[in-house]
């Protein structure tokens, strides 16, 4: 027998290799801008064309590479950052393994241009799959000039995959966003098909957070600022009032790094308890200075997973942090005895004897002897009517008596001062079952068989015993059905505001809005761009006045971000579904019968009355074998 195992050619294992690190675009210009700060650039440009796809640009003013060093660096495992295994727990540059390039000039066709700055030649190098294609002397600048072109040319299967141009633009914009967080001592400028999206000169951190996110959240923002032998923590939290459900900007660094960690995520929420509701999510920017040899940076290919050798007491650091940030700026509630309108409490007495309370109150006041019954009344202590009422028939002329009250019946109607009144015993009610349903229709009963349970629940009566039907999801899946009719119909009627509120977005959300634009007109918003990832809504959907128009387009956009739908039809069913669940009557809103009555027969109007467009249930019934069971 033959043997089977052989070596994979180098331009086979670069492509698997390429499957783990390159993933999209923006893993492109997350690795090369990354190279360019380890090379100690000071001004970074990245120019995209058609959200990478076609070019990527990544231009930096670092040391450069020598002829040797730029040949060298696209072999695989070939990196200046480490020696030995040692190297890898004294980590302090960004890239370290040497798979980047490698990995990029497997997929795509690259340009590179670079010169070391007392050199007065730099390198030019193209190649196209791993194949060298020409290397040759050139005049340029110094520094790195990279040109990758045409990713994934070379396999079809993951180019089809990608996502449109706005969903990968905006990924783009969120690694470029994480890069110029941790690094304010970098000038940062991005161009999207040769528009300005980022101008980020070298600024304090602060302002770099307010640069990409808006000058908004600098009224937001609590610095945060502790340093222990184990860890140093700084950076910024948000106000409690601030919080919101979707669209916080969450972030954590470690050593210049960004990271996902939910662990740590849910100590900063920890110190929020009891002060945002439940569901809602904060912004925060924290940054980790720790030794290097107490974590791992290499447990996850796009080294976006941290490993912490004492995770438990770095959580507590945090939360203690940002507990100290909460109580030192105030924004924990408290009781201020400080203020002038405070009540004047008096101090205890031990000798002053305690007394009951004394309760006074009018023993002659009548209530019958008020202004509005003054006509009937005379003075107090008198008992005979005014003559304020004498020919009050004439108020009746022209009526016989048979249309009105007899005048005796009237008079003695009209009480004396000492009358002692009482509360007439109610007329008997009709027996329980006069009030019960007794025609049926489309399998539901009619009149007044609709109650509200605690405010979340209507029930009604069926044939088969008693059904429950949440009346929340109820209208949301009514008003899903309806937004969904009019995207597709593209007739969605728009309601004008008295005054347009602007809303502000940073530009990864920005570029989401744009691709969504049309369906929120079909929807009914009207919205006119300001400049600078600024829009007026001049207009929302009918129907949904007394809502923020504000959160609801931050819904939506945030939808479509977070699910990352390229069909569109899916984006038009988030847009239904979250701009549903936004309108829909709330949880505690008491309904009249009237209303609970078109709630039914409209839920049961729609395909799909059992389920919301997300899966949950709407309704349950208790049959009537199981009511009687309570009974027994």
């Amino acid at each position: 027998m033959s043997d089977i195992i052989h070596l994979l050619p180098e331009s086979v294992a670069n492509q698997i290799a390429a499957g783990e690190v390159i993933q999209r675009p923006a893993s492109v210009i997350k690795e090369l801008v990354e190279n360019a700060i380890d090379a100690g650039a000071g001004e970074i440009y990245v120019l995209v064309t058609d959200a990478g796809k076609t070019c990527i640009q990544v231009i930096d003013d670092g040391k450069g590479m020598s002829e040797t060093d730029a040949r060298l660096a696209f072999e695989r495992h070939a990196t200046s950052k480490i020696q030995n295994a040692s190297d890898l727990f004294a980590l302090h540059t960004m890239g370290f393994r040497g798979e980047a390039l490698a990995s990029i000039a497997a997929v795509a066709e690259i340009e590179l241009k670079t010169r070391q700055a007392d050199q007065e030649l730099g390198t030019r190098l193209l190649l196209s799959g791993s194949r060298l294609e020409a290397q040759e002397p050139v005049a340029c600048s110094p520094g790195s000039n990279f040109s990758v072109k045409n990713l994934f040319f070379n396999v079809p299967a993951r180019r089809k995959f990608l996502k449109s141009n706005s969903t990968e633009l905006s990924n783009i914009l969120t690694e470029f966003e994480r890069i110029a967080l941790v690094n304010p001592q970098v000038a940062f400028y991005l161009y999207s098909n040769d528009s300005e999206v980022f101008n980020l000169p070298v600024m304090p951190l602060r302002q770099r957070i307010m640069s990409i996110f808006g000058k908004k959240l600098n009224q937001q923002l609590l610095s945060v600022d502790v340093d222990t032998s184990m860890i140093k923590v700084s950076g910024f939290v948000a106000k409690p009032e601030t919080a919101r459900k979707k669209g916080s900007h969450q972030y954590f660094f470690v050593n210049g790094r960004y990271m996902r960690h939910p662990y740590f995520h849910k100590a900063v929420m920890e110190a929020y308890d009891q002060l945002i509701p439940a569901g809602e999510q904060i912004s925060y920017f924290i940054y980790f200075e720790v030794d290097p040899a107490s974590i791992d940076v290499n447990i996850h290919p796009t080294k976006t997973e941290i490993k912490f050798e004492n995770e438990q007491a770095i959580w507590q650091i945090l939360s203690a942090a940002v507990k100290e940030t909460l109580g030192r700026f105030n924004a924990v509630p408290t009781i201020d005895f400080d203020t002038e309108d405070m009540p004047d409490i008096p101090a205890f007495e031990q000798a002053r004897p305690i007394e009951p309370p004394q309760v006074h109150y009018n023993t002659d006041f009548n209530p019958f002897k008020s202004a509005a019954s003054s006509a009937y009344f005379q003075e107090k202590g008198k008992g005979e009517r005014t003559t304020s009422n004498k020919g009050w028939e004439a108020l009746y002329d022209g009526i016989t008596p048979s249309d009105r009250t007899d005048t005796a019946s009237v008079e003695e109607a009209i009480p004396d001062e000492g009358m002692e009144w009482k509360i007439p015993a109610a007329p008997s009610s009709e027996p329980a079952a006069s009030l019960l349903p007794s025609t049926p229709r489309t399998g539901m009963e009619q009149g007044g068989t609709h109650f509200q349970l605690k405010g979340r629940y209507i029930l009604t009566s069926v044939k088969s015993g008693v059904m429950l039907i949440d009346q929340h999801r109820a209208h949301i899946r009514i008003l899903y059905e309806r937004y969904m009719h009019l995207l597709q119909q593209k007739k969605g009627s728009s309601q004008g505001v008295l005054f347009p509120e602007i809303v502000q977005l940073p530009p990864s959300e920005a570029t989401i809005l744009e691709g969504i634009m049309d369906d929120l007109n079909a929807i009914g918003f009207d919205l006119s761009p300001l400049g600078g990832g600024s829009y007026a809504v001049n207009g929302i959907p009918e129907g949904t006045e007394g809502l923020n128009p504000v959160e609801m387009v931050r819904d939506m956009v945030h939808t479509a971000m977070e699910k990352g739908k390229n069909v569109k039809e899916d984006i038009q069913s988030l847009l239904a579904l979250t701009l549903a669940r936004a309108a829909s009557i709330v949880y505690g809103q008491v309904l009249s019968e009237e209303e609970m009555a078109n709630l039914v027969d409209c839920l049961f109007a729609s395909p799909t009355p059992n389920y919301t467009p997300d899966g949950k249930t709407i309704l349950a019934t208790i049959k009537e074998d199981e009511i009687e069971k309570l009974f027994k």
